[in-house]
């Protein structure tokens, strides 16, 4: 269920069509990251917060799904255990940190 909910959080575009039509909302956003999965180039969420999560200093309580600079990436929103607000971005396919600031 946190897969899905992090799937049709999608913001990522891939494709010229699919930026045009951003403001289709919800579920054109998760058109997006469920063809991502399907082509190769991320992997599920699950398998991503498993490989990470131990690295990511707190709680997970949120999760966005985007692409930058030419690479799918997890955007976890954490609160780490001094309270404070993260974001630390995970590259989606290799589950790499390739971020990790406050917010």
């Amino acid at each position: 269920m946190f897969a899905a909910a992090a799937m049709a959080a999608a913001a990522g575009a891939a494709y010229p069509s699919e930026r045009r039509n951003r403001g289709r909302g919800d579920r054109h956003d998760h058109e997006s990251a469920r063809r991502a999965l399907e082509e190769g180039r991320a992997r599920p969420l699950a398998e991503i917060l498993e490989q990470v999560r131990g690295q990511l200093g707190g709680e997970v309580i949120g999760v966005e799904f985007d692409r930058e600079d030419g690479r799918y990436v997890y955007e976890f929103k954490v609160i780490t255990r001094g309270g404070r607000l993260r974001e630390v971005y995970v590259d989606a396919l290799t589950a790499a940190i390739l971020k990790d600031e406050e917010d």
